[in-house]
């Protein structure tokens, strides 16, 4: 199976499916001079899991992370950084009616189509709980951008649950209010409505959509690469990565197709060093930020902002139909189990986990941090991270390394 690697310098591949043993990953590319510890990992982690209040899934995950590489003394090595998240509470069984019955809108029968089996328990490698290894990567990019020279922040919150929409909030709101609620939207007033309306939908056995929207602030300007590996071609590719995932946008989205060109388009004006774009004060500037801080698929060093969109969660215990392949019988089913009535809290951190891995991919790519150590230090062995010298070899050691007189011969 293809597709778990994400990245061109700074590398995430993932393993794992959602009711095996353990999830796990591999970072690759991390500078050294990094400091990072398990700790670091979890507080994202503890923001994806589940469990956490009424409206997401009980499945009792503690999500506990082991970091087994690429670490010495509290620091990134610059080798591959290893991850594990053991699987605590798989309970398989309720999947068994399913294995040649595929589930409505899951990915069973595809999988199966496409590699004559599958695991079964729980969605396997199809589950969004393969997502858990991002956020683990994307704590990881967390800790290198804020150890670089470069002051970049990432922030999401839900701005839509069905057709409640939360009216535009500042990118401060969003890094005061989005945690303080279940629903983690930014706007505590639709928080409560949206908060209404899940458990409405759950207490109906149903689920329902929605969206997250996110700002970058801090994008230095230049970043990507004409087409193919244009800033939001890539990010976009990040977003629809998500399970569940059905849109993305950036700047002004859809509303686009409305709009005349000399509408749009945005005069350029002189920096006045007072906005959040990341330049001089004299450097040339679009006066606006329509763009979303995207110009010909180069970041600007404006506010880097948009909104993905997720369908309502496919498991619902509503009876559905479908067609078991071995006995060509049509059954109904009813998908019993421990799953999310809405997506998006959960989804929050992930989002901000792919949106600091694809930043950071940019960064190094364009050499604005340096891809083998974060200080910028190249060939100067004498730091801060380096491991000490043991002070002294034990009387009993089986391989000594002891000091010469000022005198003896070599």
């Amino acid at each position: 199976m293809n597709g778990n690697r994400f990245g061109r310098l700074f590398q995430l591949v993932s393993f794992g499916e959602s009711h095996g043993e353990a999830m796990g990953c591999t970072v690759s590319g991390c500078p050294a001079g990094v400091k990072l510890s398990a700790e670091d990992i979890q507080a994202e982690l503890d923001r994806r899991k589940p469990g956490q209040s009424m409206i997401t899934t009980s499945r009792g995950e503690p999500d506990n992370v082991s970091i087994n590489s690429g670490t010495q003394d509290g620091y990134t090595t610059g080798t591959p950084i290893g991850m594990v998240i053991q699987n605590k509470d798989a309970r398989s069984g309720k999947y068994e009616p399913f294995v040649t019955a595929p589930r409505p809108s899951h990915g069973d029968f595809t999988y199966s189509a496409k590699f004559g089996t599958r695991n079964w328990g729980g969605g396997g490698r199809s589950s969004a709980r393969e997502t858990v290894n991002w956020v683990a990567a994307g704590a990881v990019a967390k800790r290198v951008l804020a150890a670089s020279e470069y002051d970049i922040r990432v922030k999401a919150h839900v701005s839509q649950v069905g057709d409640i929409r939360a009216p535009e909030v500042t990118f401060e709101e969003m890094l005061e209010h989005t945690e303080e609620n279940d629903v983690r939207c930014a706007h505590p007033e639709t928080a409560e409505r949206m908060r209404e309306a899940i458990d409405e939908y759950q207490r109906e056995g149903d689920s329902i959509g929605g969206s997250v929207s996110f700002e970058c602030r801090g994008v230095p300007r230049g970043l990507g690469a004409p087409r193919f590996d244009s800033f939001p071609a890539r990010l976009g590719q990040a977003i629809l990565s998500i399970p569940a995932t059905t849109g993305f946008q950036f700047g002004t989205g859809r509303a686009a197709r409305e709009l005349r060109g000399s509408e749009r388009n945005e005069d350029w004006t002189v920096a006045d060093g007072e906005s959040e774009t990341v330049a001089e004060t004299g450097d040339p500037v679009p006066a606006g930020n329509d763009h979303g801080g995207l110009q010909g698929g180069i970041t600007t060093g404006q506010p880097i902002y948009g909104e993905a969109t997720w369908h309502a969660p496919t498991s619902i215990p509503k009876t559905q139909e479908t067609v078991d392949w071995e006995t060509e019988e049509r059954k109904e089913i009813t998908v019993v189990g421990r799953h999310d009535p809405v997506l998006m809290p959960r989804a929050v951190p992930v989002v901000e986990a792919m949106l600091r891995l694809t930043i950071l991919d940019f960064m190094l790519l364009g050499g604005r941090i340096n891809p083998d150590r974060v200080d910028g230090r190249p060939g100067e062995y004498d730091t801060d991270y380096h491991p000490e010298s043991p002070v002294n070899d034990p009387d009993d050691a089986e391989t000594r390394a002891d000091t010469l007189g000022d005198n003896s011969s070599r």
